[in-house]
């Protein structure tokens, strides 16, 4: 089967409806073109275009990946950023992207897992096992150490 070629001005209308659907970082847009055939000029013609049009931003895709991420997902900000170096975002999107995350919130999700992750395990083991399997879980989630110890100590002190 013979691969269709498609001309700028297609490529430009399929990218813009992609981009449209939701926000895209370049990497994304990048393999989306050339998995639609269109390589070296054209491919960067129709890159630079989107980014005119703002239909490609990738300050605003970091902000919005973060939010989703975190509110959705509930991913810690080491996940995040490990996912967004990834997609090859700049260090100052990633930077930007994660100021969409308040530092309350952010605590407050934590000790959320913390509390839900040591309950369920409190019914299988003793507390210091569970409390120390729930810090494990909330790293593996992104969350980093320090937070996680801060949150599991102060829970200890209430009880």
């Amino acid at each position: 089967m013979q691969k269709k070629y498609l001309t700028k001005a297609q490529a430009l209308r399929k990218l813009q409806r992609f981009c449209a659907y939701q926000d895209r970082c370049h990497s994304e847009v990048r393999s989306k073109l050339i998995e639609l055939g269109v390589y070296g000029d054209t491919l960067e013609e129709v890159m630079a275009e989107l980014i005119v049009e703002r239909f490609l931003d990738e300050e605003r895709f970091a902000r919005s990946y973060v939010r989703g991420k975190f509110r959705l997902k509930k991913w810690g900000r080491i996940r995040i950023k490990q996912e967004l170096k990834m997609r090859k975002i700049s260090a100052y999107c990633t930077k930007k992207g994660l100021e969409e995350i308040e530092e309350e919130e952010y605590m407050a999700c934590l000790r959320a897992i913390l509390e839900k992750k040591i309950s369920d395990y409190t019914r299988k083991y003793d507390d210091f096992t569970a409390h120390q399997k729930a810090a494990v879980y909330a790293n593996g989630r992104g969350y980093e150490f320090p937070l996680i110890w801060e949150i599991l100590r102060e829970m200890r002190s209430k009880v």
